[in-house]
């Protein structure tokens, strides 16, 4: 495998196990990103730019994904500017929106979201405040009757939905995945709050002034930078390596009545994640596209003064994303998890850098975070997708490779 890109001395445990990845765990097209104190140490790629290794003109047609891993027959690289979809680490970095929001003085995470947001009230919501909202403490992570991907699209049926849904739980006294209606809920506090999209939002005082290639909502100049993602098995190679669930997280995935399940099918049928219309849409928990470059790069501008001197976040507001607000069984992923305002936090079920940290994975593979203590800004995104859902094996290994590097 021919790996592109430059470690900085001191680094080259990442190269090794981004090399591995490829040679054991079976990765097809990934890049992975550090930034330490600002400044980026780590930017590698290598693959291909599809996860079948065919040819796609424009980077996309909308059609199924392939299975097969072959490279040959003019299969396009992976280059220095590819994008993918990465899934639910679009929610971390969406996070940060209301965020900034709070940091400028325009939203109270203990105000109600009713406050912003009157329809919200209904269904025995009215109580929700902000921080339950983002910490996944609302009580509507599925939906009784489920959006088909146009109207989960739209803008208008996903927020209408929410509002109207009826609390699974007392909101505010525990917390469960919002896996698909996360999306909605923070897309329509952010424009009750601004009067933007937050992916609108976000391109306009983040991503765009910064030079960072990551899109809530793909523009249409930039999708043929965009490789076509899906999923694969692991190979024979992984070994004890392999993804494997408890019982009882399997047995919630496979209940059509699980909460678990509804969750993730507040979608159906799941959309075609390499359909252009999916990509442009603005679904803040799911359909981010970008680079592991600009993913690392994002995290590194909420913590330090980056290389051109810009910093998002102040150490209170830094400090603050990384305090706990929900941690233990989640009704949702059935397995004990820890949420700050917005960003999961490192624990048993998303090991990240250290208990510093704050981020999100992508179901399959693709995570990205930040750990204050260490100034580490990390992405991976890649376009196999395994059956992980917070804790990829490859991206476990680049962790534990940058760690052992500092």
């Amino acid at each position: 495998m021919e790996i592109q890109g430059e470690v900085t001395e001191g680094f080259e445990a990442v190269r090794d196990a981004f090399v591995r990845n490829f040679e054991v765990l079976g990765d097809r097209g990934a890049a992975v990103a550090v930034y330490r104190d600002g400044r980026k140490v780590v930017d590698l790629w290598a693959g291909t730019k599809d996860v079948d290794g065919g040819h796609h003109p424009g980077g996309s047609d909308g059609a199924g994904t392939g299975g097969g891993a072959g490279t040959g027959g003019g299969a396009a690289p992976w280059t220095a500017d590819t994008a993918q979809v990465v899934r639910s680490a679009t929610k971390g970095v969406a996070a940060a929106v209301p965020l900034l929001l709070h940091q400028r003085g325009l939203l109270d995470l203990d105000a109600p979201v009713g406050a912003h947001w009157p329809e919200f009230k209904a269904g025995g919501k009215e109580r929700v405040r902000v921080r339950d909202l983002l910490a996944h403490r609302a009580g509507v992570p599925a939906l009784d009757r489920p959006l088909t991907p146009a109207l989960a699209a739209d803008g208008e049926s996903g927020p209408r939905a929410v509002a109207e849904q009826t609390a699974f739980w007392q909101p505010g006294t525990d917390h469960g995945y919002h896996a698909q209606t996360y999306s909605w809920l923070l897309s329509e506090l952010v424009l009750r709050v601004t009067g933007m999209s937050l992916g609108r939002w976000l391109a306009r005082e983040v991503t765009g002034p910064l030079g960072l290639d990551f899109w809530i909502g793909l523009p249409d100049a930039q999708a043929g930078r965009v490789g076509r993602v899906g999923p694969v098995e692991p190979p024979a190679s992984a070994g004890a390596l392999r993804t494997r669930p408890r019982r009882n997280v399997s047995e919630a995935y496979a209940d059509p009545h699980s909460l678990t399940r509804r969750a993730f099918a507040a979608i159906d049928p799941l959309p075609d994640e390499n359909n252009p219309a999916y990509r442009a849409a603005e679904l803040p928990a799911s359909a981010g596209i970008g680079t592991a470059r600009a993913l690392a790069g994002f995290y590194a501008a909420l913590l330090d003064d980056t290389e051109d001197g810009t910093r998002l976040f102040t150490p209170e507001t830094a400090a603050l994303a990384s305090k706990e607000l929900s941690s233990g069984p989640d009704r949702v992923l059935v397995v004990n998890t820890r949420f700050g305002p917005g960003h999961m936090l490192h624990g048993p079920a998303s090991p990240l850098l250290s208990p510093a940290s704050f981020g999100h994975p992508g179901r399959g593979g693709s995570l990205a975070f930040a750990d204050a203590e260490a100034g580490i800004g990390f992405g991976y995104v890649t376009n196999s997708l395994a059956k992980s859902v917070t804790a990829d094996p490859r991206a476990q290994a680049l962790v534990r490779a940058v760690r052992a590097s500092l």
